[in-house]
């Protein structure tokens, strides 16, 4: 959302027939842009790096501006959305419920994605484990990292 002519290339793209889905933090608006599915991907605490690992001035950039929940629901103005939440270990299940209570309208289940996460099969395979009671018990929908199964911990795929 933060590239410079997203909006026009979004609205040509929908001209052209095309399908458009955005994923975006929801750290920026929707401001009219063309989109048949907005894929919200809110950054969790865990997505801060460990200190040590960047700058510090980064991580405080990103803890400052990591959630907005105003922003996030003016995505829910787009009619197919969902809100996928990276997960690392179930203890986060209350902080996705915190910013779920602090978003004034109501999300149906259905449209909330748990991906846990992980860089090796085995990792991810634990973490699936451990989530898919939570997933049943609240409705919410299971994702699975298939790249990384079939090409490892490999950027770009």
């Amino acid at each position: 959302m933060i590239a410079r002519g997203i909006h026009e290339l979004s609205s040509a793209l929908r001209e052209a027939g095309m399908h458009i889905t955005i994923e975006t933090a929801g750290t920026v608006a929707p401001n009219g842009i063309a989109c048949d599915l907005a894929s919200v991907s809110p950054k969790l605490a865990n997505s801060t790096p460990a200190e040590g690992t960047i700058d510090t001035a980064w991580i405080a950039r990103h803890e400052s501006t990591r959630l907005n929940p105003e922003i996030i629901q003016q995505w829910f103005t787009i009619p197919d959305y969902q809100l996928k939440f990276v997960v690392s270990e179930p203890s986060n299940l209350k902080e996705i419920q915190a910013l779920l209570s602090s978003i004034p309208c109501a999300i149906p289940s259905h449209r909330i994605q748990i991906m846990p996460e992980g860089t090796t099969p085995a990792v991810l395979l634990q973490r699936q484990r451990e989530w898919v009671e939570i997933c049943k018990t609240f409705g919410y929908r299971l994702n699975h990292r298939l790249h990384v199964d079939l090409f490892g911990n490999t950027r770009g795929t």
